[in-house]
This record gives C-alpha cells, sequence and structure tokens, in this order.
C-alpha cells in the first residue's frame, strides 16, 4: 500500500483519484451484443451465452425443478443466515415507507404525493468467482415492499447451465417473480428491451463487471431506467490513535478482496497506526484465499497520514466514499460532519461487511465520487412520486389572477386562455 504523509490541500485531487479503466475499448463490444438482443431475441441470448459463458442453453428460464434442486443443496446454516438477514433487510427497508399528506397551498387549492411502485423491475446478479446471492436480498426485498408486480433477475449460468443454488434459494425467498439464465452485456439488452423469454422491464438494478456496467449506462439513454452510475468498489477507513489496528486491517483487506480494481484508504492522524496497520495487512494477507486478488487491489490503495481531525474529515467529504468506516474516540461527532458518503459504519465493532450482508442496511451504493450527489438504494429507488392537485371554484378565483399574469408574460396564451374560460364562467 502507498504510503502518503501530510499532503498538500492541491495533491489532494491526485491522491484521491480512482484506478480508472480504459472503456472506449469495450464500447464497440457492448454496442454490438446490446444491437443483436434488440434485433434477434432470444436466440442472441444463447448464442452470447455459449460464447462468453462457455455453456449451450436450450432455455432460458429458471424451472420449478431447478428452485427444487438448490432449495434441496444449499446449506443449512447459509438458509439459516439469509433468513436472518432477510428479516433484518425487510425491517430497515419498510421503516422508509413515504406518508404524504394533503396540503392547502391557498383557499381551494390542495395538493399531495403519492408514492406509486415501479410496475416491472430488473435485477442482475453477478455470478462469477463471488456469486452475490446477498445483492438479491438487497434489491428483491425492498422492490417487493415497494409493491414492485414483476421482478425479473437475470444471473448467469455455469457451464452446467445452473445458476448457483445460493442465488435461487434468496431470490425464492427473497419474492423474485422470475429468474432467467442471461450474464454480462446480453443480460442487461433481454431486460432493457425483451426478449420472446425476458420481460422488458422499466428500471434495473444491480452490480457487475466493465462490460455490464457499460451496457447499463447505454441502455439508459434511450430504453431504461438504471439504479446509478457505478464503479469498482471502495472504502475510506478515518481512524485516530484509538483505532485497532488489526480491525482496520481486516476493513481494508475486506474491500481490496472485491476486485483489482477496487479501492481501499486509511486518512489517519496517527502515524503509528499507519505502521501498525502495514504490517496487520501483511499478517492477515498471508491467509486469505484470494490473495492475488487482493495484493492488485492494493497496488493503489492508500494509507494517508493527516494533521488533524478536521482535515481528515474535509479529505473523507472530498473523496466522498462508497463506504466510510469512522474508528476515532469520538466518532458520533465526527459522523455528524460527513456530508459525502454512501453508508457510514460507526465504531470498532461495526464492519463493513455488516452492511454488506445482514445489519438491514443497503450495500447497493454509489461509487467514484457519485455520493456527493446519489443515494444508495432504497425503498424510493423501487417508486415513483406521483403529484396530485384539486383546485375548487374558489381556490381558481384565488389562484387565476396569479396564472394568467405569469402564462402572459412567459407569451404562452392557450395556457392564460385555459385560466380565463373558468374565471369567466
Amino acid at each position: 500500500m502507498n504510503i502518503i504523509k501530510y499532503p498538500a490541500r492541491s495533491e489532494w485531487k491526485n491522491i484521491l483519484s480512482r484506478p480508472t479503466l480504459n472503456t472506449a475499448t469495450l464500447r464497440d463490444t457492448v454496442l454490438q451484443v446490446l444491437g443483436d438482443i434488440r434485433e434477434k431475441g432470444d436466440k442472441a441470448v444463447i448464442e452470447y451465452e455459449e460464447k462468453f459463458d462457455k455453456v449451450k442453453l436450450a432455455s432460458l428460464e429458471v424451472t420449478e425443478e431447478e428452485f427444487a434442486e438448490a432449495e434441496k443443496v444449499t446449506d443449512s446454516t447459509l438458509k439459516e443466515a439469509i433468513g436472518k438477514a432477510l428479516e433484518n433487510i425487510r425491517t430497515f427497508h419498510a421503516s422508509q415507507k413515504f406518508e404524504g399528506q394533503k396540503v392547502t397551498t391557498t383557499t381551494g387549492v390542495t395538493c399531495w404525493q403519492k408514492a406509486v411502485a415501479i410496475e416491472k423491475v430488473g435485477l442482475y446478479i453477478p455470478g462469477g468467482t463471488a456469486p452475490l446471492f446477498s445483492t438479491v436480498l438487497m434489491l428483491a426485498a425492498p422492490a417487493k415492499i415497494a409493491g414492485c408486480k414483476e421482478i425479473v433477475l437475470c444471473s448467469p449460468p455455469n457451464r452446467e447451465g445452473k445458476i448457483n443454488p445460493a442465488i435461487l434459494y434468496a431470490a425464492k425467498a427473497a419474492g423474485v417473480s422470475r429468474i432467467f439464465k442471461a450474464g454480462g452485456v446480453q443480460a442487461i439488452g433481454a431486460m432493457a428491451y425483451g426478449t420472446e423469454s425476458i420481460p422488458k422491464v422499466y428500471k434495473i438494478f444491480g452490480p457487475g463487471n466493465q462490460y455490464v456496467m457499460a451496457a447499463k449506462q447505454e441502455v439508459s439513454l434511450h430504453d431504461v431506467a438504471i439504479d446509478m452510475p457505478a464503479g469498482p468498489s471502495e472504502v475510506a477507513v478515518l481512524a485516530d490513535e484509538t483505532a485497532n489496528p488489526a480491525y482496520v486491517a481486516s476493513d481494508l483487506l475486506s474491500q481490496a478482496e472485491h476486485g483489482i480494481d477496487s479501492q481501499s484508504i486509511l486518512i489517519t492522524t496517527s502515524e503509528e497506526l499507519i505502521n501498525a496497520v502495514q504490517e496487520e495487512v501483511g499478517k492477515q494477507l498471508s491467509v486469505l484465499p484470494r490473495k492475488e486478488i487482493t495484493e492488485k487491489s492494493l497496488s493503489h490503495s492508500k494509507l494517508i497520514l493527516v494533521s488533524s481531525i478536521d482535515e481528515a474529515i474535509e479529505m473523507s467529504n472530498e473523496y466522498a466514499p462508497e463506504h466510510l468506516i469512522i474508528e476515532t474516540k469520538d466518532y458520533m461527532q465526527v459522523a455528524e460532519r460527513i456530508v459525502n458518503a454512501g453508508s457510514v459504519f460507526l465504531g470498532p465493532y461495526t464492519p463493513e461487511s455488516a452492511g454488506d450482508y445482514a445489519s438491514g442496511t443497503n450495500h447497493t451504493l454509489p461509487t467514484n465520487g457519485y455520493a456527493k450527489a446519489y443515494s444508495g438504494v432504497n425503498l424510493d429507488s423501487f417508486t415513483r412520486k406521483i403529484t396530485f392537485q384539486e383546485i375548487t371554484r374558489e381556490g381558481i378565483m384565488n389562484i387565476g389572477p396569479t396564472i394568467e399574469t405569469m402564462a402572459a408574460n412567459e407569451f404562452l396564451d392557450a395556457h392564460k386562455n385555459a385560466v380565463t374560460v373558468r374565471l369567466k364562467s
């Protein structure tokens, strides 16, 4: 890991930069696949599954027999863990339900909002080196609570044509409507355009590699909404001399193992902590199964020494991390000053992996600095808010002249007339 001591503010932009991916070279591939899916539907999905996932599929939809097999082979301890995590996720997201209130803005003029579920949503769940069944819970649970009528899920099959059983079990438990064997760009295209088997949805959620991210951004231009722009996963740990080096090292490593383009950053006021964390990282890394991936990620991760907690907070807010862990003696006071972060983890006993799995908060979060403008996935992500208004005879008399004046000054006479004919009657 790179150690940086007392950087000048002019250096922050460069220090806090993320690993960059050259997406120009993959865009042609993405556009080609999306075009084929739009034109040839299921046939193209099956062809690309054979090309990219090395499996020849006779059909795309997961059958009831496959669900039953997944139920049978999933370990009972894992089933119990999924059940407990699902319960916590449901509890937290149910608390976010919107209750609209009618407001009288002028006598006779009443306005209100109503939250309405997005009818059809698509969930993309990666299934490669890390089959993310936890993401199934994070996306399907709030979709179900919101009232989405159709919850479609796509995940890549293995070379035997099967989706990871834990993904199938979690999907069934969380209330997914239908599941399809499709990965990568072809899955995003199928949900965006619709095929003979896979329904077109109105919004697509879920993480993926650089091809999936590029495909989501491409289809969002004209065809379907997406959850948020996204990039590689990241964590920042903000710590002082009271932090436990073993805890900090474990948090940095848990993020680094996501992928070679993930980033882990420590911002601290303690040089002794940096030295101790570096030693702990070496110890813990040596026994990790994903050591090779983690080492590559750590090569562009950073341990940054700053002069004060105030400076650490400012740097964290500038970085706007996806995950922020605060391990300081006064972490609640520090947290009050955080304005840019996807999800915040407070104190020595709150690892980021708690939010990734089972505390109840959502782990689908803005990366790459988008936390300055975007929220993570929540119940609102699966709804739209429709406004309503009712104006009585007295109300149009009260507000009508204001509308007429404004419309006339924008030279929109038909707008003005829509009020005038009512006032005259």
